[in-house]
């Protein structure tokens, strides 16, 4: 019963990941190719991800205030890019977005709501309605608030240490190398904050099992 709605928050997102990573790397090397000059060729490569986030607002009908930065920083960098018409400062674009993401989320780890808790929560009670009632009861709990809290951290300082090092490349190295390397550097990134939170994250999850079991030993 609950293997259905453990795969479904895993999945999707890989799978959102891997769409916006591919389509716009297979538009700058198709245009590139026919001998577009790299601003155009990346300027171009960046309207789907930005159509398809727009589109994403349209049909959920709902303001995820994290995807709107994303959401922001994009439409904004558009607009900087194409008036310098600079293809460094096109790259370095998504690479401050991803840093100002990693902010918003650091900033949110001081607040009484940080941002990655939410996103946890799937993942650490599995759907299973036991769990789910565990969780809400150790909301209150300060070692529990602190383990959440320690991922919005990480997932802060890793996306913001991850943008500083393609917004450095994107200066220093050629373009063209920077186009395939600043997505290595993001994936790469991705999978070892993901690792390393994940593996945080594993204090939470023994608490929510453990009260869950000491609840139903309660009813019993």
């Amino acid at each position: 019963m609950t293997t259905t709605k453990t795969n479904q928050p895993a999945g999707s997102p890989l799978k959102n990941l891997a769409i916006e990573i591919a389509v716009p790397l297979g538009v700058y090397y198709g245009l590139h190719s026919l001998g577009v000059s790299d601003f155009t060729a990346l300027a171009l490569s960046g309207v789907f991800p930005l159509a398809r986030t727009l589109f994403q607002f349209a049909r959920n009908r709902t303001i995820n205030g994290l995807a709107l930065v994303v959401l922001v920083t994009n439409v904004v960098g558009m607009l900087l890019t194409f008036v310098s018409g600079d293809a460094r400062m096109m790259i370095a674009k998504d690479s401050i977005g991803s840093g100002i993401t990693g902010l918003v989320i650091l900033i949110s780890a001081f607040t009484a709501q940080p941002i990655m808790t939410k996103a946890l929560r799937p993942f650490l009670t599995h759907g299973q309605a036991d769990h789910e009632e565990a969780w809400d009861r150790l909301l209150g709990n300060r070692r529990f608030a602190t383990v959440l809290r320690r991922s919005s951290y990480i997932w802060g300082v890793g996306f913001m240490l991850e943008s500083a090092a393609r917004v450095i490349g994107a200066f220093t190295l050629p373009v063209s190398t920077m186009v395939w390397l600043s997505t290595v550097v993001f994936v790469a990134s991705f999978a070892v904050i993901m690792l390393v939170a994940g593996l945080s994250a594993k204090e939470a999850g023994k608490m929510v099992a453990e009260e869950a079991r000491r609840r139903e030993l309660v009813a019993a």
